[in-house]
């Protein structure tokens, strides 16, 4: 198919390892399926893991990484593309517009960043991309309760549920990204 995901995720090295498990399985999937990275060419943590899963198994990986970060040790060491940028600014935009699909391994506060722009873009018309939440060990259930409780309170409309999806597992991901049909929304004002 030879899409490009973008994958958002953590860059701690500190977390149980489970996640890292999950991680490389997914990498393996995307190489698998024939479909390419873009990420934040981490080195470390779960972006390093999968960045590495895809590579071995033959999957093209590139890196998108602001400036003062592009140092050994915490830059991706073997990336087919690196792109660096003057800014995170720039990095977003760039992974942004250059993927097919979005998905959220667990992360901290620049993945779930990452993540939510890309959800208010989509809901607001400027991408029709699939968004996927890789739910390792329950990581997103407390984020999933959170956005149940905006659309019961209204500040989320019902008509935006399906902006996107959490997974369970690593071919859960790659299944619905597999059967993905783009949507449009139509804001109401």
């Amino acid at each position: 198919m030879n899409r490009t995901i973008c994958v958002f995720a953590s860059s701690s090295d500190h977390v149980r390892r489970t996640f890292f498990e999950k991680s490389e399985e997914l990498g393996r999937l995307i190489a698998a399926s024939g479909d390419h990275v873009i990420f934040g060419a981490g080195e470390i943590g779960l972006m390093g893991a999968v960045g590495r899963a895809v590579k071995s198994g033959g999957g093209r990986v590139i890196g998108v990484i602001p400036e003062v970060l592009n140092r050994k040790g915490i830059v991706f060491e073997n990336p087919d593309e690196l792109v660096v940028t003057k800014t995170m600014g720039e990095r977003k935009e760039i992974m942004e517009t250059r993927a097919d699909a979005f998905i959220a391994l667990p992360g901290g506060f620049g993945t779930l960043e990452e993540i939510l722009e890309v959800i208010t873009l989509k809901q607001l018309g400027y991408h029709r991309k699939p968004i996927v939440f890789l739910n390792t060990s329950g990581f997103y259930s407390s984020l999933s309760d959170l956005f149940d409780e905006l659309f019961r309170e209204r500040f989320i409309d019902e008509l935006f549920r399906d902006l996107y999806y959490i997974a369970a597992e690593p071919k859960e991901v790659i299944d619905y990204l597999n059967g993905y049909s783009p949507k449009s929304y139509r804001l109401k004002v």
